[in-house]
């Protein structure tokens, strides 16, 4: 791994269809950019590139429930996830789109190559066609319940409850996203990826990948002892990249066939914006020289460390990822993230408020490198206050004050070391070799936390030495003191910036150097730079401190969706409690009839309650119930259900229900029951 020169460095392309969240910076992008920052910084030859994913059904759904077409979408989250990272500190080298001509001219190519090798076979399949919408359904156009957890809201694609992926034709009751109508099989053509012909190459590769992190090399086993399915690689869809064949002009290559190729088109972009356009085969197709890393989150090591390796090896002279570090995901007080009830923290409205290097220490002292991790408020906010501000400010601040008020604003000449001036020396040298050690193996929480701990120790020197009270009765040891503390502010910029280059910036500037930390390098930290009588600028403060009244407001606008979430939630299935036997006569004061749905609506405010008008034969009756997360209201109609037709009425959300819908709890599915056959509305059930 060491002898390899050239570094070419990915994070994973976000979809265009929504804005950055805390969860995808902790998952992909953070470490990422640390790792980049780290290998500048080591003078190492890097490339870091990444841009936006633009084709897919997601895109497609998002544009229709927004009104607007798929560019139109992706233009506009194109320019906010960029203007959202560039705010965060992220570094690429390059940030594309795929989108672009470069990348449709390089996925075709790539898809050419494998179907020419003979990695491509055309299929004739029974596909899922919606005969209301007129439309082939590609995978996330069908949801279901998954075959194997049997999660009831499972994607065509994939369950993301149990993380298997999926085929829509597996999905049990599938039924249409846009219109809800169950789909009908429609015969279709598609290519598909002989991945079953490179299983045995990618086991032997991912076999000496001995220094890989468990959660992927358990995965990739578990797939290879299931075997590896050729996949289709085509879709029935206009938006995204055309499939170069003649017999395929109808069709677009799957999204997460041409989606890693982004990384190659990103490469591709970059060299040509640098006048050298050919330089993107120095990296990627230099495998003795270039270690390939991708950083990407737990949900993609399917495509990263078997997908996209088959396809690289299939195509030939591409290098192959040298390691696939999948973090796992950030949680948000304690709950999963759910981007579509506004249960998340997004990037673009944290920057408003907070700064970005007190979120990137958050994140990376926290980071869900082996499990599951959590974001919380009062977290930041202790994180926030007590180190930055307490720690790392603190020491900042009061040695560049000390030196302004006592110095006349420069560095004071060192004396004689002792034991203490020469173990802070030290210990800057053994930090600056334990963060480096962290970071190339991607322990980044480690990294962050020893960096930390070198602020730690500063204060601790300040402490112990008293300059306060040296300053008269040892002057000699009190200059000492604060030029070893100067120089350590110099070592700490250097050392931060990586995690914290904003912060690491400002203290450059309080030094009036030139440039930037990254250009002094990594070997300089503990090396002396300032030289007595070196002027300092005007000293700022670098982190205040976050009030309590901010926080809770933060806390209770969290609090307020997670209680609206658990109204919606379905009450786990009860085991019914035994009740005496009731008589004949009893059980015949119950009314139960025939009724056929006429329509059915939301109810507004809520996410799980359905307003329904049923036809009991005679008259028109309305009832409410709590089926919204089971049934849409395209399904209901025209269904025959069976309803307690002499229940009291009762007030539902306001909203008058004057009966009740007979339905079972199969443990996550709700099933209405119904009539076998068409039978009239407003029949007695008996």
């Amino acid at each position: 791994m060491g002898a390899k020169k050239k570094y070419l460095i990915t994070s994973a392309l976000p979809y265009a269809n929504g804005p950055i969240h805390l969860g995808h910076l902790a998952g992909a992008y953070l470490p990422g950019d640390i790792f980049a920052r780290y290998c500048r910084l080591k003078k190492r030859d890097v490339v870091y590139v990444c841009g936006t994913d633009e084709h897919g059904v997601p895109i497609t759904i998002t544009a229709e429930k927004l009104g607007k077409t798929p560019q139109e979408v992706v233009d506009h989250y194109y320019q906010d996830i960029k203007s959202s990272f560039e705010k965060f500190g992220m570094s690429f080298d390059n940030f594309s789109r795929t989108s672009l001509p470069i990348h449709h001219r390089t996925a075709q190519e790539f898809f050419l190559t494998l179907y020419h090798k003979g990695y491509m076979e055309k299929k004739s399949l029974e596909q899922f066609y919606c005969e209301q919408d007129a439309m082939f359904l590609a995978d996330r156009y069908v949801e279901g319940s998954c075959p194997h957890c049997g999660y009831p809201e499972a994607r065509g694609d994939q369950c993301e409850k149990c993380g298997k992926w999926l085929e829509p034709t597996q999905l049990i009751e599938p039924r249409c996203k846009i219109c809800g109508n169950r789909p009908v099989f429609k015969q279709t053509t598609h290519y598909f990826l002989k991945l079953s012909k490179l299983q045995k190459p990618l086991e032997e590769w991912i076999g000496k990948k001995t220094h890989w992190r468990e959660n992927v090399i358990n995965f990739c086993k578990n797939w290879f002892k299931e075997g590896l399915e050729d996949r289709a690689i085509t879709r029935d869809l206009r938006w995204g990249v055309p499939v170069p064949l003649q017999d395929a002009r109808d069709k677009v290559l799957y999204v997460w066939f041409e989606a890693p190729i982004g990384y190659i088109s990103s490469t591709r972009e970059w060299a040509e914006k640098s006048g050298q356009p050919d330089r993107w085969k120095d990296y990627w197709m230099d495998p003795a020289n270039t270690r390939l890393v991708h950083f990407i989150g737990k949900d993609n090591i399917i495509f990263h460390a078997i997908i996209f390796p088959a396809m690289l090896m299939g195509h030939g002279g591409y290098v192959l990822p040298d390691d696939v570090p999948a973090n796992e995901f950030l949680n948000l007080e304690g709950r999963k993230l759910s981007t579509s009830r506004n249960y998340a923290v997004w990037l673009n409205e944290f920057l408003e408020k907070y700064d970005a290097d007190s979120l990137r220490y958050c994140l990376a002292v926290n980071m869900p490198e082996t499990r599951d991790a959590d974001f919380s408020w009062k977290d930041f906010q202790a994180r926030h206050n007590n180190e930055l501000a307490d720690i790392l400010g603190n020491f900042v601040n009061r040695t560049f004050t000390f030196i302004q008020k006592y110095y006349g604003g420069t560095i004071p000449q060192r004396g004689r070391l002792d034991e203490l001036d020469q173990a802070l020396i030290e210990r800057t040298a053994e930090i600056r070799d334990q963060v480096g050690r962290f970071i190339d193996t991607f322990q980044f929480k480690e990294a962050t936390r020893r960096f930390m701990d070198l602020a730690r120790f500063a204060n601790k020197y300040f402490n112990d030495r008293e300059p306060w009270r040296t300053r008269e009765a040892a002057p000699e040891k009190c200059a000492t003191t604060l030029h070893l503390c100067a120089q350590t502010t110099y070592s700490l910029a250097i050392l931060m910036s990586p995690f914290l280059p904003f912060t690491a910036a400002k203290i450059w500037r309080m030094l009036q150097l030139e440039g930037k930390p990254e250009d002094a390098g990594w070997d300089r930290i503990g090396k002396p730079a300032l030289q007595a009588g070196h002027p300092l600028g005007r000293v700022e403060i670098l982190f205040r401190k976050i009030e309590d009244r901010v926080i809770q407001a933060e806390v209770e606008r969290l609090q307020k969706i997670a209680a609206e979430l658990e109204e919606e939630k379905p009450q786990p299935h009860q085991k019914p409690e035994e009740h005496p036997p009731v008589s004949i006569e009893d059980f015949r004061k119950i009314e139960l009839k025939t009724a056929r749905v006429l329509q059915a609506e939301p109810i507004p405010g809520s996410n799980r309650l359905l307003k329904i008008q049923v036809d009991l034969g005679r008259e028109t009756r309305q009832l409410v119930a709590g089926i919204a997360q089971h049934y849409s209201p395209e399904q209901l109609k025209g269904k025959t259900v069976i309803v307690v037709a002499n229940l009291q009425p009762a007030k539902i959300r306001g909203v008058e229900s004057q009966g009740m819908l007979l339905a079972v709890q199969d443990g996550e599915r709700l099933v209405l029951l119904s009539t076998d056959g068409n039978v009239s509305p407003g029949q007695i059930v008996s």
